[in-house]
C-alpha cells in the first residue's frame, strides 16, 4: 500500500548518528560518512558462521579469520572482489564512494570470512532482511541491509504519533522508503511513538501503520491523494540557500525573483554589503529557476554557468538544492 504529505521541516544539519532502530536493536555493519558508505565487520558483533557450500556452522572463535570480503547484491554477491582492510585483531573496515552503488538503495550485504563463511547477524540487529536462494526460496539466516534514510536521535524529520498506547507495532512508511511496510519500526514513548530520521532536501509523503492498519498523521494537517483514493500526510525538509549578486554598487534596489516565490518583484528584497547584494531563504530539494531585478531591470546571475530555458521562451538561472 502507498500513501502521501507538506507540513514544513527545516533541514538543520546531516549529521549521521546510529541511534537505535526500535528499543532493542541496533544498525550493524556499516556507516555513512560523507559521500562514503564505509562497512566494519567486528568479530565480536557475530557468534558464527555458515559455510557457502556445506552450510556448516563454525563459532569465529573456532578459527583464525585471515581476510574479511563485503559481497552484496551490489557486487554480484562476490565473494572475493571487495577485500576489507584489517585494523586491528577484531576489526575490518573498506570505504566505498555512494556513487560506486546504483541509485536503487535496495542495498543488501554480508561479510564473508576466508572466502568461504557468511558471518550470521543476530536476529535482534535492526537492519536485517531474510536472506533467499538464486531462485526466492527464504533460508533461516539473514542479510544486513542499507537503509535508504537514516535513523538519528538528532534527526531533522521528527515523526511522532500521539497515543496508541495498546498498539503492538507502529510502523513509519512514506516515500522516503519506498513505502516499506517493516523497515522503519517506531519507538514507543511515554505519550505515544516516534521516530526521527535524517532527510535530504525534498517534499515527502508518509503515514503511519498501526498493528498493520495505515492512518494519516492525525496532528499533520497537509495532505495529498493518492491513487487509492485516500490521503497521505505530506512535508518539506527545506535548506538555508544563499543568494550572491557581485558588484552593482549604485544600484537602489535588488530584488530576488524566482519560482520559489512565484516570481515575486516585491517580496525578497536583497540587502547591500561590502560584496554586492545577498539574500537568504529556506529552499526545498530540486530545481529552482531565478533572476534579479535591479532597479527595475532583470538579470541572469552571472557567476552562475547553469541556465535554462523555462517553457515560455525565458532564460533563467537555476539552482540545484541536495
Amino acid at each position: 500500500m502507498r500513501n502521501k504529505f507538506t507540513h514544513i521541516i527545516l533541514l538543520l544539519f546531516l549529521s549521521f548518528s546510529f541511534a537505535g532502530f526500535s528499543q532493542n536493536t541496533a544498525i550493524q555493519g556499516y556507516k555513512i560518512d560523507g559521500d562514503f558508505i564505509v562497512f566494519t565487520f567486528d568479530k565480536r558483533e557475530y557468534e558464527r558462521g555458515t559455510h557457502h557450500k556445506t552450510q556448516e556452522k563454525l563459532d569465529f572463535d573456532d578459527f583464525n579469520i585471515e581476510k574479511v570480503v563485503v559481497a552484496g547484491n551490489f557486487n554480484n554477491w562476490s565473494r572475493k572482489k571487495w577485500k576489507m582492510v584489517k585494523i586491528d585483531a577484531n576489526i575490518y573496515q573498506l570505504k566505498k564512494k555512494i556513487t560506486d552503488f546504483d541509485e536503487d538503495f535496495n542495498w543488501e550485504f554480508k561479510f564473508v570470512v576466508n572466502n568461504d563463511f557468511w558471518a550470521e547477524p543476530s536476529e535482534n540487529t535492526a537492519n536485517i532482511s531474510p536472506s533467499q536462494t538464486w531462485f526466492g526460496a527464504k533460508l533461516d539466516t539473514y542479510n544486513l541491509r542499507i537503509l535508504p534514510v537514516q535513523i538519528s536521535e538528532k534527526g531533522n524529520a521528527k515523526f511522532f504519533l500521539d497515543g496508541y498506547k495498546n498498539a503492538k507495532e507502529v510502523i513509519l512508511s512514506g516515500s522516503f522508503n519506498r513505502w516499506d511496510e517493516q523497515l522503519y519500526k517506531m519507538k514507543k514513548t511515554a505519550n505515544g511513538w516516534s521516530l526521527n530520521l535524517n532527510l535530504k532536501p525534498n517534499y515527502y509523503e508518509y503515514k503511519f501503520i498501526v498493528d498493520g492498519k495505515w492512518i494519516e498523521d492525525p496532528i499533520n494537517p497537509n495532505k495529498a491523494i493518492n491513487e487509492f483514493g485516500e490521503y497521505n500526510s505530506v512535508f518539506s525538509i527545506k535548506k538555508e540557500v544563499t543568494f550572491l549578486l557581485e558588484n552593482f554598487k549604485d544600484a537602489k534596489e535588488i530584488i530576488l525573483a524566482g519560482s520559489f516565490n512565484n516570481w515575486s518583484e516585491t517580496d525578497y528584497k536583497m540587502t547591500k554589503t561590502a560584496n554586492g547584494w545577498i539574500f537568504t531563504t529556506q529552499l526545498s530539494g530540486g530545481k529552482h529557476h531565478y533572476k534579479f531585478i535591479v532597479d527595475g531591470n532583470w538579470y541572469l546571475d552571472p557567476n552562475n554557468s547553469v541556465k535554462e530555458y523555462d517553457g515560455s521562451g525565458n532564460i533563467n538561472s537555476v539552482k540545484m538544492v541536495k
